[in-house]
């Protein structure tokens, strides 16, 4: 795929993720039930989210597989689905540990601005009818110094859907004072497979 191809992916169509829900932790990298990609993902987390315990909002959290991982690094989580099945299945994940899951709209989250020192996001955004609108709200969630953590991707050839690194990097700008690109598709561990799509995580301090 060439970067030009990038440039002109499809949105994303309409899914009930209620009926997605029971079924959703049997992809490797939304269970993380090898241990392995657990792992892959455990380490990068903790490269990416600060080393000290931080407030973080994991918005489109699913069935809470990575609130679980920050929360067990010792960071206290706020996951926010729209799906009331995804969110039950993530309030199960998470019991016992620093966090709350509230059921609601990843784009307009029902929490207060400033509260957090971490947006994470993971496969989320490109799925957004307008990606700029959403990154500058959340902005607004974010105290001083914090940051986001989006991890994205381009998924297809003949019918690209995603948002490639390079337009979600462009739309970061304004908003965030240093932006980082992390390349993922070279790491089979991460999704339990070898990919040859694109897929990334962008960090960037606001």
């Amino acid at each position: 795929m060439t970067s030009r191809k990038r440039h002109t992916v499809a949105v994303a169509p309409e899914v009930d993720w209620d009926a997605q829900a029971a079924a959703f932790d049997d992809e490797p990298d939304h269970g993380l039930r090898d241990p392995g990609v657990r792992a892959a993902w455990a380490a990068r987390l903790r490269s990416w989210l600060p080393g000290h315990p931080a407030d973080v909002l994991d918005l489109g959290c699913g069935t809470g597989s990575l609130s679980l991982l920050a929360a067990e690094q010792g960071h206290r989580v706020t996951g926010v689905d729209r799906s009331p099945a995804m969110t039950g299945r993530a309030r199960a994940k998470l019991a016992g540990h620093a966090a709350q899951v509230l059921c609601g709209d990843a784009a307009s989250p029902p929490v207060g601005a400033r509260r957090f020192d971490v947006v994470l996001v993971r496969h989320v955004l490109w799925t957004l009818p307008d990606p700029a609108r959403v990154l500058e709200h959340w902005r607004g969630l974010l105290r001083p110094g914090g940051r986001f953590v989006l991890t994205e991707g381009v998924w297809g050839t003949v019918a690209p859907v995603g948002i490639p690194a390079e337009r979600l990097t462009a739309l970061l700008r304004p908003l965030a004072g240093d932006v980082r690109v992390e390349r993922l598709s070279d790491d089979a561990l991460l999704w339990g497979k070898t990919v040859t799509d694109e897929r990334y995580t962008v960090v960037a301090t606001v």
